[in-house]
């Protein structure tokens, strides 16, 4: 499968990414959109937190939310993406609610993707960092909107006032899922610069990112090994779910 087809060999134009904080997509998934943006793929992203529960309580989480946001907009930069949608629901108390379903459906029917990355809405015992209730919770109500509210003309009706109209994304990629649910592998190797570009510009997360590389590197590996790669490769890994 090459980068700007889905599996089914359908031109994929445009994918969105929909992640619950400023930084998600760059450790789940900025080596895969690096090598979409390289194929020519368009790709937008849309954080439904600004992530400002974070930092020292001396600082108005306002500041925070605009540290994070400029950050997100920097890594997006270094991966080839300019479009970017904060949703601005709160960080740390994501729900999967109606009102964060329309936020996403709106911007959904406005970019128009072939594809849609967001995180898987289940709990991955194996890595349990990786499954924050708000990943989960914003994976639910991309689901939701992906299927059935995007497509459906019913769904938020206010959204047909503003000139929405429905939209139907073919291609589903779930992040950081149970491991024996992902089938689909995407070798990041030639873009793994990148993608560690992409995570230090997250300076008030990652700090100098001492160790950082060497962490991501391993668990790139084994990720590869698993999915019958050569030794050495690297790979960020999904399940691929179709929804025409």
């Amino acid at each position: 499968m090459t980068s700007a087809q889905d599996v089914q060999g359908s031109r994929v134009s445009r994918a969105l990414v929909i992640s619950a904080h400023p930084d998600d997509v760059d450790f789940g998934a900025a080596g895969t959109v690096a090598s979409w943006t390289a194929s020519g793929i368009e790709v937008a992203y849309c954080v439904c937190t600004s992530g400002e529960a974070t930092g020292d309580l001396d600082t108005p989480r306002a500041e925070i939310a605009r540290l994070r946001e400029n950050e997100q907009r920097a890594a997006a930069k270094v991966v080839g993406v300019d479009e970017l949608h904060f949703l601005g629901h709160p960080d740390g108390g994501l729900t999967a609610s109606l009102e964060l379903r329309r936020d996403i459906t709106r911007v959904i029917r406005a970019f128009r993707p072939d594809r849609v990355l967001t995180w898987s809405p289940e709990i991955n015992w194996d890595h349990i960092v990786t499954s924050h209730p708000d990943h989960r919770a914003a994976g639910e109500a991309a689901f939701a909107a992906v299927y059935p509210d995007a497509r459906n003309q019913h769904a938020h009706p206010e959204l047909l006032a503003e000139g929405l109209g429905p939209w139907t994304v073919r291609e589903l990629w779930l992040a950081d899922g149970p491991l024996d649910r992902r089938n689909h592998a995407v070798d990041i190797t030639d873009t793994m610069a990148a993608k560690m570009a992409a995570l230090r510009s997250h300076k008030s997360q990652t700090g100098d990112a001492d160790g950082l590389e060497e962490g991501m590197r391993t668990f790139l590996e084994a990720a590869a090994r698993r999915h019958g790669l050569a030794p050495g490769r690297l790979a960020e890994t999904f399940q691929v779910v179709h929804t025409g």
